[in-house]
């Protein structure tokens, strides 16, 4: 306890960060962009780190602290429902589209299919939120349906269900795409 931490705290920071690539991994598909997803990993650690006594040794870490980045997750989102638009995009924001207007189409699109995240991500955010959880927790956070239903605290029957319909809007949506395309 030479730093002021219980060794019961030290231990449980250990564990916690191990898990760092789960979280990180989650966040990235709950979030808009990798920026917002940093910010939601940053605060799940800084609420898990705080609130480390009402963990109940002996329980799913995994799931505890997924369940906190889920509730930022909704926090989130709730919390940009709530904002403003954004403002308009001045003729200097469109720097990197005016000099390659000049260049041709081909450059254009060719540069737009290498900054855009591709269309699984496309379907994925366009995925009502509650489908999204779910798809996100088992299919890309190999979460077991019991794992998944622990952490957003619904029922396995709901997950099934939520995934199910899920997997068949992205289904759908990539379809389409594709057809378009």
């Amino acid at each position: 306890m030479a730093d002021g931490r219980p060794p019961e705290r030290i231990a449980f920071e250990e564990e916690v960060l191990s898990l760092a690539d789960d979280v990180w991994r989650v966040a990235r598909r709950l979030a808009r962009d990798t920026t917002e997803a940093e910010d939601l990993v940053q605060e799940t650690y800084a609420r898990a780190i705080r609130s480390w006594k009402s963990y109940e040794s002996g329980t799913n870490l995994r799931a505890w602290i997924l369940r906190i980045l889920h509730n930022l997750a909704i926090d989130q989102a709730r919390k940009r429902q709530r904002s403003p638009e954004p403002e308009p995009m001045d003729e200097g924001d469109y720097y990197l589209y005016n000099r390659l207007e000049a260049s041709g189409a081909d450059d254009i699109d060719r540069l737009l299919d290498r900054l855009s995240q591709g269309p699984l991500l496309d379907a994925l955010a366009a995925l009502p939120q509650n489908f999204k959880e779910v798809v996100v927790l088992v299919d890309l956070g190999d979460f077991s349906y019991q794992e998944a239903a622990s952490i957003l605290e619904i029922p396995i029957g709901t997950v099934m269900s939520r995934l199910h319909r899920g997997r068949r809007a992205l289904k759908k949506a990539l379809a389409d795409g594709s057809v378009a395309a």
